[in-house]
């Protein structure tokens, strides 16, 4: 499995795991999209959703501004994707794409530059960038 997540990821969409080899997949799916910054996840149940960045807490930068906080965001808008398929409410859908058509723009413009892919923007450079381009 995890030789063809490398090979061809773009085959794969959900995956249904046990706890072990989903955390293992799940970091090797984070280093395909840039890392643990990025990946965002929506464990989803028969009646309930619940999302969160894949990745742990990271202590060892605990205060200092340099957590990337993309992959909260990103699991901001699966959560309001889910909440447009659960309710049939549009609006929560189009709040999805912004703040995902704003996270693209800002990398597309040189806008977010996380300290996880070498850059100089820590937290909350990130969060205020991200913002400026869902306002825009």
């Amino acid at each position: 499995m995890a030789l063809e997540l490398i090979r061809q990821p773009w085959n794969f969409d959900v995956m249904v795991t046990e706890n072990m080899f989903g955390d293992i997949l799940s970091d090797l799916a984070a280093g395909l999209v840039g890392g643990m910054g990025m990946a965002s996840c929506g464990e989803i149940g028969d009646t309930t959703g619940l999302f969160q960045p894949a990745h742990g807490s990271a202590p060892d930068i605990m205060g200092q501004d340099k957590a990337n906080p993309l992959a909260t965001i990103l699991s901001a808008a699966l959560m309001l994707d889910y909440l447009a398929d659960k309710t049939g409410i549009t609006g929560y859908a189009d709040a999805a794409m912004i703040i995902e058509d704003a996270v693209t723009a800002g990398f597309t413009a040189g806008d977010l530059r996380p300290m996880e892919f070498g850059g100089d923007m820590g937290t909350g450079a990130i969060t205020t960038a991200v913002i400026g381009h869902c306002k825009a």
